[in-house]
């Protein structure tokens, strides 16, 4: 049984991997920002907004096992109509936020046996799409700060991060709400089907797991093929 945090477990990849992890009776702490709509079974729930000057970790355990990163934004927009305050705004919540709890957590990380983080950047860093420099060079850093911390916290504390197509989430709720935009998404990959929740819950249990005790510094693209195949 291992002591885990999920940031943002209150709904899509978040929620399911807080589900997954509960049924395998591990101990979840789960914060949301707005939306409480959760399993039941976790070890704590509570509010925390990463933007905060000072987020409250009180309620964590000392020992932390994982930490999982979910917070996240897609804005869509052409280049021209982006304000560079619109680039801080993406930073903060992306790479940001993630600094504050990776930070947070590190003493409580260190007292655990074999500790894993997992963050989440998107197949636009290493596949350019139109429209999508605002999340692209957010989560480029996302990248970026998985390697660098793999290398600083090895061999203590392994860092991964995975990097999805679009999956079907509120988050990319506007992009995937009528059946037409589904399938046209879908097309779109070489295996005709967008990601679900569980998908990315999948690989993110097996990157928190002793299973990939041998896995750090790795961007894993869960992307339909995407990023690496046409057909």
């Amino acid at each position: 049984m291992a002591n885990i945090l999920i940031v943002g477990a209150s709904s899509g990849i978040g929620a399911a991997l807080a589900n997954q992890l509960i049924n395998e009776a591990h101990q979840v702490y789960g914060t949301f920002n707005k939306s409480t709509t959760a399993a039941n079974g976790f070890a704590k729930l509570n509010p925390l907004n990463v933007l905060d000057e000072n987020p409250d970790f009180s309620f964590l355990p000392d020992t932390l096992d994982g930490v999982v990163y979910c917070p996240g934004a897609v804005n869509l927009k052409p280049f021209a109509r982006i304000k560079p305050e619109d680039f801080i705004s993406d930073y903060q919540l992306q790479l940001v936020g993630a600094v504050k709890v990776i930070q947070a957590c590190l003493p409580k990380l260190r007292n655990s046996a074999q500790a894993s983080v997992v963050l989440f950047s998107t197949v636009a860093v290493q596949t350019g799409f139109n429209f999508h420099s605002l999340v692209a060079s957010s989560k480029g850093a996302v990248e970026g700060l998985t390697k660098a911390l793999a290398a600083e916290f090895a061999p203590k504390i392994r860092m991964n991060c995975i990097a999805p197509s679009i999956t079907d989430t509120p988050l990319a709720g506007t992009l995937l709400n009528t059946d037409e935009k589904k399938e046209a998404n879908a097309q779109r990959h070489p295996l005709k089907k967008i990601g679900k929740p569980e998908d990315l819950a999948n690989l993110a249990a097996f990157l928190l797991s002793e299973k990939s005790s041998w896995i750090t510094g790795q961007i894993l693209h869960a992307d339909g093929g995407m990023s690496s195949l046409k057909v």
